[in-house]
């Protein structure tokens, strides 16, 4: 069975941090691109940030790049999103999910994600 568990969300205040964990497990974890997406109350999925599976290539939505980092742990099946400098419009269910394509990843289009996650909340207080 696929699984992608998120994890690591939380209540914090504006200027903190959180680290997301995503937990993969039924589906060969190297061949796969991760993405992270968040979903706002009333507003659309947006893509954060992806990794590619291939060189290990990674992309940020503008309104994240040089606060949010991702990485991979291929070793644990688990890709991580370092959140910084948070603020009160990153306020979201953050989502993780994985493709089998790697290409143009910097598109962040949902439905060429195979598997998704149940997501984790993430509040940031001003």
């Amino acid at each position: 069975e696929v699984q992608l568990v998120e994890s690591g969300g939380g209540l914090v205040q504006a200027g903190g941090s959180l680290r997301l964990s995503c937990a993969a497990s039924g589906f060969t974890f190297d061949d796969y691109a991760i993405g992270w997406f968040r979903q706002a109350p009333g507003k659309e999925r947006e893509g954060v940030s992806a990794i590619s599976s291939i060189d290990g290539s990674t992309y940020y939505a503008d309104s994240v790049k040089g606060r949010f980092t991702i990485s991979s742990d291929n070793a644990k099946n688990t890709v991580y999103l370092q959140l910084n400098s948070l603020k009160p419009e990153d306020t979201a269910v953050y989502y993780c999910a994985a493709r089998s394509s790697s290409w143009y990843l910097e598109s962040f289009i949902p439905w060429e994600y195979d598997y998704w996650g149940q997501g984790t909340q993430v509040t940031v207080s001003s």
